[in-house]
């Protein structure tokens, strides 16, 4: 989480009526100096001084909240995890998957009333008593989590410019229970890893890596180049998913809801399929991910 120290700096108070001029002789009663030197700067007394110096550093990180993210983080040996804090009620009740994790790891438990935690996270967290302060993971690229033998199935969730956090968490967390390798996102229009998406992917985030690309194209050959299927998601499509051919590795591929997938995007798929929806125009993104990870996977 980057902090930004306030820019511009204070209006600069008006000159009284009558003050002389810069350059226009001595003040009045002043001590007489030079022309364009300036007037030695009186020193601050010592407990000012100190009261100016600079503060230590804050911890960095982010903080995630709730059940299941936390006990995710925490069994993620990837995840750097600095410190828990939980409420007395919480603290008495944790998961046995919390515990068992924050005793392997040794990781510092803190007890503190249920409005110093909420000071922590965002207002209207629902952070069921617990928050855990952690690291951001190290982002992975397309080759080391999506690489495969040949012959393996596998299916890789890619997301062109869909920005919603909770949306890409719910799809996070669909891909967890469908076994997808990764979700793929650009690295501009995407939201980031926040604990937003954390508490929305329910533990997923921690399980299916996130992959940011700048060029969505050119990861789209990429896993073409890999032996991916890459099957563009569009409600115009004359065929369905489920008449489309999936076997084998497949890369689903899905537009941000009322846009729809870019042109460049969708000519580097390999084929266009639709899910066979009636009575209304679409579904939510994370709905139709869900879905269709579901036909893919049901797939012989």
């Amino acid at each position: 989480m980057n902090t930004r120290k306030p820019g511009g700096r204070g209006p600069f108070d008006k000159q009284k009526q009558g003050a002389p001029k810069a350059g226009g002789g001595p003040r009045p009663g002043g001590p007489s100096r030079k022309p364009g030197k300036p007037a030695p700067r009186p020193q601050a007394p010592q407990a000012e001084r100190e009261r100016r110096a600079p503060q230590a550093p804050r911890e960095g990180g982010l903080w995630l909240y709730g059940q299941h993210p936390v006990a995710a983080a925490l069994e993620n040996e990837a995840r750097r995890c600095h410190r828990l804090v939980t409420t007395a009620e919480a603290l008495e009740d944790l998961p046995p998957a919390v515990l068992k994790a924050v005793r392997a790891r040794d990781i510092p438990v803190e007890s503190a009333p249920k409005d110093v935690l909420e000071r922590l996270l965002p207002p209207g967290s629902v952070h069921q008593g617990l928050a855990l302060k952690v690291e951001p993971l190290e982002e992975l690229g397309l080759d080391e989590v999506c690489a495969r033998d040949d012959g393996e199935k596998a299916v890789v969730v890619v997301l062109d410019q869909v920005t919603d956090p909770h949306n890409v968490g719910a799809i996070l967390r669909s891909a967890a229970a469908f076994g997808a390798r990764a979700v793929v996102v650009t690295d501009r229009h995407a939201p980031g890893a926040t604990a937003v998406m954390a508490k929305s992917a329910s533990g997923a985030l921690d399980i299916v890596p996130l992959v940011r690309v700048v060029n969505l194209a050119r990861a789209l050959d990429q896993l073409g180049e890999m032996g991916y299927w890459r099957v563009a998601l569009d409600g115009d499509a004359e065929k369905t998913l489920a008449e489309t051919d999936t076997t084998g590795a497949v890369a689903l591929v899905l537009g941000a809801e009322g846009v729809g997938l870019r042109r460049l995007t969708r000519e580097r798929c390999d084929t266009v399929a639709r899910l066979p929806i009636t009575g209304i125009e679409s579904l939510n993104v994370s709905n139709a991910a869900a879905v269709a990870l579901y036909e893919v996977v049901r797939a012989p």
